[in-house]
């Protein structure tokens, strides 16, 4: 063999040769962090889907109760008018579909907090005027604190089990003040982390601990991807994806349709009860 033919960049290994894990490691790092975007996205969407769930009801089941109503009363008018067994059993039908008013229990359900009785409660209870429903969602500087909070102090960047108790403690106090679109306690939380402890840093991973945080990662997408679909398939979040940039309009279009079909019935049921 020729020693000429040997050179020395193919023996051994070389100054600055990549690690063999480098390459694992870094896809951890990527896959990490695209799954903390995807739960970023995910969290989002709950929240927006929440928000309009309880503003369609907030401001829209009043008007759904009143064609109920209107239906159950334009059937038993028919019904008397013509006393036919169909129509009769028509009527009763109608008037079953009508729910009955709420318990007390049921009425402040949702009206009452940590705090004690929510804003809304409070106004019904000393005759001021209740508040206008908040937004469908936090605004855009919400948004974006979130976001960045998030990416910061998310519990999946831990490596030891006491710092990732500490980051999800962290992330739902985070998670909260965002579902209310809470600006100033959001930048309180953000000042908060900033002054906290420093995370240790991350000790060098082993290709067997790479390959199960990557088994884990994959996983948890999974999770999430059902999550997703489960509030995309649902009859709220397929409302918000017919205005995903402006839900609050489609609220009041909706709202603009329902009172023109309860003019509708009454006029029905004026025309029947003459």
């Amino acid at each position: 063999m020729d020693p000429e033919a040997v050179s020395p960049q193919t023996v051994g290994p070389q100054v600055g040769e990549e690690r063999p894990e480098a390459r694992l490691e870094q896809a951890v790092r990527v896959a990490e962090q695209a799954l903390i975007e995807f739960e970023i996205a995910v969290e989002t969407f709950r929240v927006e889907v929440e928000n309009f769930s309880r503003l369609h009801h907030q401001k829209l089941g009043p008007m759904y109760a009143r064609l109920d109503e209107l239906d159950a009363l334009i059937a038993e008018a028919r019904a008397a008018r013509t006393g036919d067994p169909e129509d009769l059993r028509r009527a009763q039908e109608a008037r079953a579909a009508v729910l009955p008013m709420p318990g007390v229990d049921e009425l402040f359900n949702d009206w009452i907090d940590t705090d004690g009785l929510s804003p809304e409660a409070a106004a019904m209870l000393t005759d001021r005027p209740v508040q206008p429903p908040k937004r469908v969602r936090p605004g855009e500087e919400a948004r974006r604190l979130y976001r960045e909070l998030a990416r910061k102090a998310h519990p999946d960047l831990a490596r030891e089990e006491d710092e990732r108790k500490r980051r999800e403690e962290f992330i739902t106090r985070v998670n909260a003040a965002y579902a209310r679109g809470d600006e100033a306690l959001l930048r309180e939380l953000s000042a908060e982390w900033e002054a906290g402890p420093v995370p240790a840093e991350e000790r060098l991973s082993e290709s067997e601990e790479l390959y199960a945080r990557l088994e884990w990662l994959a996983e948890r997408k999974d999770m999430l991807s059902a999550v997703a679909r489960e509030l995309e398939e649902s009859a709220i979040g397929a409302m918000l994806r017919m205005a995903p940039d402006d839900p609050d309009r489609l609220l009041e279009e909706i709202a603009e349709q329902l009172l023109a079909q309860v003019s509708e019935r009454e006029n029905e049921l004026a025309g029947l009860v003459q």
